[in-house]
């Protein structure tokens, strides 16, 4: 009863694992979990598009070019292109999967974002995430051969060791929530596609699932994880005490809108030559800069002067979420502030979505691919889940005939457990973390900060560590031993980087150094074997 048996085993469902559910072939006997419903994933709330080289004025490249730009140095080229060459074809599987993209008449509407140097972002108007993410669920549902599984939240990885004296990975231990428990998952292959870890931060963008579960999970294991410092702050979200972070597009700066101070003066023109349309860390640096240097507790983003029947139609989503605040945004500016919005880093994989483990895959925001360097460029991120969804199920399918059945696992044991006794233990510690994530490891840093973190981190871990072998797991315990991990690669990586680029800024080093500091700083876990 508590134990499946799977082809393939899929920990996630925003378009990535969606991307592979979808493309594998229905022979093969699909898991796919979620840890909430299953539309809830980043991808629901995406809202600008997925960049793709789909006009003729365009080319492959002007894309290349601006995402290595966006990327500071420390992309690499290779995968830049393999990406960028498979957007077109991303874009009509969409199509033809059933997703309905905003058009101008016989072709496809595309907007500009920061960062590009063309309008090349395809959108379903401002809710691109959610069209795609509901069209491919409905497609999901429709399978036979997918399994959905909501409301279950991975706990760690089943590996074996090989004589080589590398790991193959045989599925999961998974935590079914409305039961409280615990569900052996075997198969053949494993993919995770959580998410990113910006709920590492007080203030973000994401929804509460994205606790970088997946990145814990293969650092336990025994994975790589590099670049975990690039973590991208989203410069213009929902100032207001009840919308949670609600954010607004970049896309309205690829239309005209304008950032402001308090007063109204635009202030982007003084921090970079492309104003507005700056990257996305350059844009959040400033408004940092301008909130800390005035004592404001907001700035504006303002495209009130367009045409109200433009932004409506445009910005439907934007439009109709600001006036439930209060907000007419087709006359006055909104009130923006920055917050945790992409992890630039993750899992190591190669082009194939392989990690270090056998079997074992990480796609979309939970791998480090080497597309987004030190900086993700605006509405790649959908683009990487697609492009990695597709590499992954060729070398599933590659690899098939050659895979047996997972072997025989040991069920899970909670034998020496009891049930927690103080809850509020998790959650103290679950605030005192994102909180001086937020102060000490945020926008700005500096060596100061990142220790005073580290001490903090260091302690949390233990205390962490100790209630998990104590008590009986449950879903905000699994969420706080993941983020406390994540918090720790985050912090050692930004220390590890004595220098200023892309995302990452301190203020000992405000330079960039391409003479002496690393490409990538990859973190080593104890149990790392490579094969």
């Amino acid at each position: 009863m508590h134990e499946k048996i799977h082809d393939v085993l899929i920990i996630g469902s925003g378009a990535a694992g969606l991307s592979l559910a979808l493309r594998l072939p229905r022979t093969l006997r699909i898991a796919l979990i979620a840890k909430r419903s299953i539309e809830e994933s980043n991808t629901l709330y995406a809202q600008g598009g997925i960049s793709a080289v789909v006009d003729a004025e365009d080319s492959t490249s002007s894309h290349i070019a601006d995402t290595l730009n966006a990327g500071a140095g420390l992309c690499d080229e290779e995968t830049v292109r393999m990406v960028v060459e498979h957007g077109p074809s991303s874009i009509r599987w969409l199509q033809q999967t059933g997703v309905e993209f905003t058009r101008e008449e016989a072709n496809l509407h595309l907007t500009r974002e920061g960062g590009h140097s063309h309008r090349r972002v395809v959108h379903a108007a401002d809710a691109t995430g959610r069209a795609l993410e509901v069209t491919l669920v409905d497609q999901a549902r429709a399978r036979d051969n997918i399994d959905i599984f909501q409301h279950h939240i991975a706990i760690d990885l089943i590996n074996r060791g090989n004589p080589d004296g590398g790991k193959t990975c045989l599925g999961a231990y998974l935590l079914d929530i409305n039961s409280d428990r615990v569900r052996t998952f075997r198969a053949r292959f494993t993919a995770l596609a959580t998410g990113g870890s910006s709920k590492v931060y007080l203030y973000t963008s994401n929804p509460d699932i994205s606790t970088g579960d997946g990145v814990a999970m293969a650092w336990r294991a025994g994975c790589r994880v590099a670049n975990m410092e690039f973590m991208q702050f989203h410069p213009t979200c929902l100032y207001h005490s009840k919308a949670k972070s609600f954010l607004i597009s970049e896309a309205l700066r690829g239309e005209g809108a304008r950032l402001l101070l308090p007063d109204g003066e635009p202030f982007m023109p003084r921090f970079d030559p492309r104003a507005d349309l700056a990257p996305r860390d350059i844009v959040a640096r400033a408004i940092d800069h301008e909130m800390k240097r005035l004592g404001a507790d907001c700035l504006y983003l303002d495209i009130s002067h367009k045409p109200a029947d433009f932004i409506k139609e445009h910005f439907p989503t934007i439009h109709q979420r600001c006036l439930e605040f209060g907000i007419n945004i087709t006359r006055e500016p909104i009130p923006i502030v920055p917050a945790a919005h992409y992890t630039c880093g993750g899992v190591v994989t190669g082009h194939n979505a392989r990690t270090d483990i056998a079997n074992l895959y990480a796609i979309g925001e939970t791998a480090y691919t080497g597309l987004h360097g030190a900086n993700r460029m605006a509405s790649n991120s959908l683009l990487e889940c697609l492009v990695f969804g597709e590499r992954a199920t060729a070398d599933i399918l590659a690899r098939l005939d050659a895979t047996p059945p997972p072997a025989d696992v040991a069920p899970w044991d909670e034998s020496r457990v009891g049930n927690p006794d103080e809850r509020v233990v998790v959650s103290h510690n679950w605030d005192e973390l994102r909180r001086f994530m937020w102060d000490y490891v945020g926008i700005v840093r500096s060596t100061k900060r990142l220790a005073r973190a580290k001490r903090r981190c260091n302690l949390l871990r233990h205390e962490i560590r100790e209630y998990y072998g104590n008590f009986r797991v449950n879903n905000d315990l699994l969420e706080l031993r993941n983020l406390v991990e994540v918090a720790d690669m985050i912090i050692t990586s930004a220390q590890r980087r004595k220098e200023s680029r892309g995302l990452h800024y301190m203020l000992d080093f405000p330079q960039r150094d391409d003479r002496n500091q690393r490409r990538l700083t990859i973190l080593f876990p104890d149990n790392y074997s490579p094969r």
